[in-house]
């Protein structure tokens, strides 16, 4: 049995799932820094589960959160052996605009480009949320951050 952790932490809250083949078993849910409690969640996921698989969400959102879930996970995955694979977020909130800088956010135009923009009057964001399954059409290989924004 193939046991998978699915973490979203570019955004509050935290949002962390445990999945058995693929399948929600467990989610947990924080509003403190990933940096805080991110490492304690995993720490207590690994008591009592063998992770085969780690999932995140490598943007667009939060740079230092996106950094530190990286550098985190990516390490967790080599010392356990683990799959590593990545989702962008537009894929875990119906894409919907995800905040960016000030009072900018995220989006995807029509042909799937991601571009910055003020919200329109109006404008529902969407809440991100865990799948009830995974889908690994959607999964990607090259988990680098997607920060989006040029270094400054």
């Amino acid at each position: 049995m193939k046991t998978t952790l699915l973490v979203i932490s570019i955004a509050n809250p935290i949002l962390i799932g445990l999945y058995k083949d693929g399948s929600l078993i467990e989610t947990i849910k924080s509003q403190e820094k990933t940096s805080d409690i991110l490492p304690t969640i995993v720490d207590e996921i690994l008591k009592k589960e063998s992770l085969n698989e780690i999932i995140y969400v490598n943007g667009p959102g939060s740079y230092m959160s996106i950094k530190i879930a990286y550098i985190f996970l990516k390490t967790l995955s080599i010392t356990l052996e683990a799959d590593f694979l990545a989702l962008s977020g537009f894929d875990l909130n119906q894409n919907s605009p995800i905040k960016a800088l000030g009072k900018k956010y995220f989006y995807k135009d029509e042909n799937g480009k991601i571009n910055l923009r003020f919200l329109e009057d109006g404008e529902i964001i969407e809440p991100f949320s865990l799948p009830q399954k995974i889908d690994y059409s959607l999964c990607l290989q090259d988990t680098l951050p997607n920060y989006q924004l040029p270094a400054v």
